[in-house]
């Protein structure tokens, strides 16, 4: 989106260089089929290290390599965040800019809403296709009446007046089309691809920035097996997600200089948050029943979102549940002869306590990273996630759900330190990494309330990282707004 938005002046050239593919592929461009995606070619495919705390599992961390990055290969639902999730990240970078009210705006310049029209917080126009999922299924309903009878409000809309309070239950929100993946590359680069002062070039893995006198002057990368340089003449922006941004920063000699001299780096700039203040959403993939019919997957397998809290005196919700039709279960926590009719709830922490960090394996682009995901390192959230699991229990077990419905197969009756024993083995990401390079003011922030690299001239960074800490809900939408937000900045910087 910040190819789009600047190569819309003709007078600027831009440049986007990707690793991956171009998405052209039935797994992408089908909605129905996103899961294939998870461990294909257009999938990073990190791994978390072991982890003692989930019984010793190696966590698989998803993320999108292609044109359109994760919104190429996720299940595009759209989640805009809480309004005290935009005032937290306002108040971390010092500016009003970031706030509820000004991303607002943001949002409905970029929508282009099909739902019931809200002209205060909904967008009609916009590149962007969102629409709420098509064509619900009657357990889907019946799954909105069994959250009021728990307490959780239903609401027409899952980006309105929803997520200014204390939660609610609506269907989901999706970036499809005619059963079509609408990726933000498609929204609003391909359109464009044509264009004399925009390049795009796939299949090229960017490796090292290249900084002189403390200023971001280019990248170095390798397309079609050698390595290539190029050199910016205003500005270099990164967007390569929460894993690959500070592996490219750290081997560019900027982070923390005791990392850096760990694998003989030379430091360019110390920043010691860099590659730290990792955070995932996770899920408690093993709350199942059995259906009493066949039901079709539909858009995406999803159907209704509801949001809640843990207790009365947070700010946001730091639940989020979401209806599936299909068995969502980790394999560690998946019983052998599994019914062939299921459906899910996908129990969902949106506020962990926990943070890991990324680190190194070695100086260079082919070593890898070190991924300590940070799942369960507070105990809070073992608290979090067995709390979020019996919601889902008693929403799956409300008297609305019984005409469709059979018994709950999943977790069943356990309890103490069986169940706790299920839940290390059932957890798994909802791959929604972020807040390795964070913005803010502190010692520990990575870029300014505009983006900017501390330290290094000329370098911005516009993806999930640069969140102070994990958005209430699926992230997609968020990095929009950086997106979109960071467009702004630098058409107002080099008065373009």
């Amino acid at each position: 989106m910040v190819a789009r938005r600047l190569a819309d002046n003709p007078a600027v050239n831009v440049l986007l260089l990707e690793a991956g593919g171009d998405g052209d592929s039935p797994a992408v461009t089908e909605a129905a089929r996103w899961m294939q995606n998870i461990g294909s070619e257009r999938d990073w495919c990190f791994a978390a290290e072991p982890n003692p705390r989930l019984n010793g599992r190696a966590l698989h961390l998803a993320m999108g390599k292609g044109l359109g990055g994760g919104s190429s290969m996720n299940g595009m639902m759209w989640s805009r965040g809480h309004r005290n999730d935009w005032e937290f990240f306002a108040a971390e970078a010092g500016d009003p800019c970031w706030n509820y009210d000004s991303v607002l705006k943001l949002y409905r310049r970029v929508e282009d809403w099909q739902g019931a029209p809200d002209s205060g917080r909904r967008g009609v126009g916009g590149p962007l296709f969102v629409q709420p999922l098509p064509d619900p299924q009657p357990i889907m309903l019946a799954f909105k009446e069994a959250a009021a009878s728990c307490g959780i409000p239903a609401y027409e809309d899952a980006n309105g007046a929803m997520m200014e309070g204390a939660g609610g239950a609506a269907l989901l929100n999706v970036t499809i089309r005619e059963g079509q993946r609408l990726s933000i590359f498609c929204a609003y680069t391909a359109c464009i691809v044509n264009h004399a002062n925009l390049t795009v070039v796939s299949g090229a893995v960017v490796t090292r920035l290249l900084v002189e006198g403390g200023r971001a002057s280019g990248v170095e990368f390798v397309f079609d097996g050698q390595a290539r340089s190029v050199r910016s003449g205003l500005r270099v922006v990164l967007s390569l997600g929460a894993i690959n941004t500070p592996k490219l920063l750290m081997q560019s000699g900027i982070g923390d200089e005791l990392e850096l001299a760990r694998h003989g780096i030379r430091t360019i700039q110390h920043l010691p948050g860099v590659g730290r203040n990792f955070q995932d959403h996770f899920t408690v993939a093993g709350a199942v029943w059995s259906s009493k019919e066949p039901l079709p997957f539909g858009a995406n397998g999803g159907g209704v979102v509801a949001f809640a809290k843990s207790r009365p005196g947070l700010d946001a919700p730091d639940f989020q549940l979401i209806q599936a039709v299909l068995p969502y279960v980790s394999a560690e926590a998946r019983p052998a002869g599994l019914p062939p009719d299921t459906w899910s709830i996908l129990p969902g922490v949106v506020r962990p306590a926990s943070r890991g960090r990324i680190g190194l394996k070695g100086p260079n682009p082919s070593d890898g990273v070190e991924i300590d995901a940070g799942f369960l390192n507070e105990p809070a959230d073992m608290r979090a996630a067995l709390d979020c699991l019996a919601l889902s229990r008693e929403l799956g077990n409300a008297p609305a759900m019984r005409c469709f419905s059979g018994p709950e197969i999943l977790p069943g009756r356990l309890c103490g330190p069986e169940l706790e024993s299920f839940v290390r083995n059932a957890i798994m990401p909802q791959w929604h990494p972020c807040g390795t390079a964070k913005m803010g003011r502190d010692p520990l922030s990575v870029v300014d309330h505009r983006l900017r690299v501390y330290g290094i001239d000329g370098l911005t960074i516009a993806d999930a990282s640069v969140l102070p800490r994990a958005p209430t809900g699926n992230t997609m939408a968020p990095c929009v707004v950086i997106g979109e937000r960071a467009s702004d900045i630098l058409k107002i910087e080099h008065g373009i």
